[in-house]
Parts: structure tokens; sequence; C-alpha cells
């Protein structure tokens, strides 16, 4: 039905249409990838990979999943942090159907326990939702310095039409023109907020569409094409071209564990 919904209202002027052996393709591996997250890793393994957050000199990562979510979405992420010696932390966002502003504490103490450990700003890693919990607590507390980059996956930045159907609180604050968004770009229009983000956006995602609505005015944009929702957080090339700039954030030289910012 979301692929459906798609078809019809997803249509974007700015981004080339979907074809259909991308939708069809789409939809086979967001069946695969939905039912590993929501059937598997989610409510099975959420716990099987635990933070890694030695003291070191390497950029840290604090991880950030979406709407109805919890930390096993990023299983893989933490196997392949983990396998390159990147120190991590992955939050879980509660509770799961509040405001979005009251996710603002957990970031911010996942951002603290990475910088704590390395002595510098970490990178995020945000998808769906996750990366508007991110732009609210940046924004709120003005917490820009403290962290050095943000990658979205799929982030309703703008909203999304499918947001229309939500009765939840975080639902409703993701639809488009919502009185919430409007509020949060008013905040960041006072400081150059968006240089920080990258956007991953594709014209098969089948929850946040229209497509170009994934992307944050001034930030940077990754255009996957072919992607679904889901999937385009396991996509192998994205995976491993976020973790390569993370690795080449380099380290810090001096003090093997820095004094943390506390906003």
């Amino acid at each position: 039905m979301e692929f459906g919904l798609l078809v019809v209202y997803g249509i974007d002027p700015t981004v080339r249409p979907a074809t259909w052996t991308q939708l069809v393709r789409a939809w086979a591996n967001e069946v695969v990838y939905a039912a590993r997250v929501f059937g598997w890793h989610q409510p099975w393994r959420s716990k099987i990979f635990s933070d890694w957050v030695p003291a070191s000199r390497r950029c840290g990562v604090v991880l950030v999943h979406g709407f109805f979510c919890n930390r096993g979405f990023w299983n893989p992420w933490m196997a392949r942090l983990r396998a390159a010696q990147v120190p991590h932390v992955a939050v879980n966002l509660e509770p799961p159907f509040g405001s979005i502003d009251g996710y603002a504490e957990i970031i911010d103490a996942a951002v603290y326990r990475v910088t704590e450990a390395t002595g510098q700003p970490p990178v995020v890693i945000a998808h769906s939702m996750g990366g508007l919990a991110v732009r609210a607590w940046l924004a709120r507390s003005d917490a820009y310095c403290r962290v050095q980059r943000i990658f979205t996956l799929g982030t309703p930045h703008r909203g999304t039409w499918l947001a229309r159907f939500s009765s939840t609180s975080n639902g409703r604050q993701m639809r488009i023109q919502s009185r919430w968004l409007l509020e949060l770009f008013r905040l960041e229009a006072a400081r150059d907020a968006a240089s920080q983000f990258v956007c991953y956006y594709s014209n098969c995602d089948n929850i946040v569409f229209p497509a170009s609505l994934a992307t944050l005015p001034g930030a940077e944009r990754r255009y996957v094409e072919g992607l679904a929702h889901v999937h385009m957080a396991f996509d192998a090339s994205v995976m491993e071209e976020i973790v390569a700039e993370v690795e080449e954030a380099g380290t810090k030289p001096g003090e093997t564990q820095g004094s943390p910012l506390k906003g």
C-alpha cells in the first residue's frame, strides 16, 4: 500500500521518477529488510551489541533510530563500526509515540558519552524521524559545536505526505507544514545549521515522499536511486560511504580523553 501511495502521491518534479523495475525491486528489498528489522533485530536482538566507547582519540558515532524503532535497528552498523574500531553509542528514543522534543536528553547524554571518551565531537547518523530529533536537540540547546557532522537517511526534514494518517504526537509533528516543523525551521534560521547535515534521499522511499522532502535546504544532498525507506539504512554502498568518512575524520592529537562539552 505504501508503494501504491508513493506512485500516486509521490510525484516530485525535482527528482527523476522511479521506473517500474526500480519500484518492484525496492518493494522486494523492503519486504526483506523490514521483516528483518521489525521481526528479528528489534524485538529479539536489541541488546546483542553493547555501546562501545573506550577511551580513544578516534572520532566516535552516535546512532539515532526513527519512528517505532529501537537501538536494535542499528545492529549491522554496530557490528561494522566495532570492526573498524570506531567508538559508538546507539540510543533508544522513548517513549516511542511521544513528542520529538522529548528525545533531546537521550541524544544529549549519548553525545556526552562519546565526547567524554574521545575528546572530540562525534558524528551523528540518524534514520528517518531520528534526524528530526537531532535537529530539535541541536536547535533548542544551541548544541551545534558539540557534533562534527550529521548524516540523515530518509529523514522527513520537511515532513511527509504519509504522516497525515498518524495520530501520535511525533507522527503529527512530521506532517507537511506542521506547526512543529515550521517552528523548528524558525529556530534554525538564525544559524547556519544545515551546513553540518548530509541528507540521503531516494525516489523509491515508501515512507518519506515526495522524495525531496527528505532534504534540508542548505545541506549536502546525496540522491540514492531505487532504495526504499528501511533498506536505505542498510545499503552497502551507503553504509561504506559514511563509515569511510567517519574514519577519515581522523584522530585528535593530544590527550586520549578530553573534556566533554555539556550544553
